[in-house]
């Protein structure tokens, strides 16, 4: 019978054997179990119908599910830059497979700052206002995936406060998780305390954020970098695939939001809160926080102005 099987059949066969067998399990049961498996069609392997009820407005206001739509295609792109990141946190890839990684992350950032007139031009703004207040205190600086994105491409000190930044607290993941950056851009801008969006924020994910962060402390994408340098393997091509990284996490991609933020709550300088009552003005643009992801790649002058440019133009544009 077996020479009725081509010898590509035959070879899977043997493998199947070999593979099988290493775990004492019989090939001949699984094949029988391939008898009675059915078909898997698409819109079950890809969970089309569960994936298609998960948005769920919280008002009649049409737009409500563009907003939730696009949040949600959002974090799915945030779990394949995770997952990227992980397989990169090994060390040890070759030239090629660190651009060819580099280059899907910033892909999946590139493809979401793309979109991102979805959010700007593509919802009404009189629709946006009337059902952002029922979202309190829900805010998109609540996404756990961003922060630990975050922390799986830098240390924890070049992610605090820059005022903080020659504090005797950040010696160690704690004080600079205290100290850290978006911290200060959910403080109540009347009354100068938390913001329940962040209480609500920490009280969930503090304990899974400090995990994390002590996971990446000597594998992030910095410690990387900076072992390829000492070992003489960091090229200025791959130094120009790190650089474009940082740029898109840290300036594109925050600027994106910012000018989301411009178009729909700034009108002739008159500003409105957000939904979680976090200080956009003073959290969103990249020159106020400057974070900076691989600060050894850039000029001391390309650190002072990092962001500052496009920032500026938004400005120009608000103010006409």
């Amino acid at each position: 019978m077996t020479q009725d099987l081509s010898p590509k059949t035959q070879e899977l066969l043997q493998k199947l054997q070999e593979k099988f067998g290493q775990e004492n399990q019989k090939l001949d049961d699984y094949l029988e179990g391939l008898l009675y498996n059915n078909y898997e069609p698409y819109w079950r392997y890809v969970a089309v119908d569960t994936l298609l009820s998960l948005q769920q407005p919280k008002t009649d206001i049409p737009d409500e599910v563009i907003f939730i739509g696009y949040h949600q295609i959002t974090e799915l792109y945030f779990k394949l830059i995770i997952h990227e990141l992980e397989q990169m946190s090994v060390g040890g890839l070759s030239d090629e497979r660190w651009k060819d990684k580099l280059t899907r992350v910033v892909r999946y950032f590139k493809n979401l700052i793309d979109s991102f007139d979805i959010m700007i031009d593509g919802m009404e703004m009189k629709q946006f206002l009337e059902f952002r207040m029922s979202l309190l205190p829900a805010s998109g600086f609540q996404s756990a995936q961003f922060r630990m994105i975050e922390m799986a491409c830098t240390d924890m000190y070049y992610l605090t406060a820059e005022s903080q930044r020659d504090s005797s607290q950040l010696e160690d993941v704690q004080g600079c998780y205290q100290n850290i950056y978006w911290k200060q851009g959910s403080i109540d801008t009347t009354t100068g305390q938390r913001t329940l969006t962040l209480k609500q924020f920490e009280d969930h994910y503090e304990k899974s954020f400090m995990e994390w962060a002590d996971k990446w402390k000597n594998i992030n994408l910095n410690k990387q970098l900076l072992k390829l340098d000492a070992d003489g393997k960091l090229t200025e091509e791959l130094k120009g695939y790190f650089k474009t990284l940082d740029v898109y996490l840290n300036v594109n991609w925050r600027l994106s939001h910012y000018r989301s933020a411009v178009r729909y709550l700034s009108s002739k300088g008159t500003d409105v809160s957000a939904t979680g009552g976090t200080n956009w003005q003073k959290f969103l643009p990249p020159r106020f926080q400057r974070i900076i992801s691989f600060p050894t790649l850039w000029t001391p002058e390309e650190k002072e102005n990092w962001g500052k440019g496009w920032v500026d133009e938004q400005m120009l544009l608000l103010k006409k």
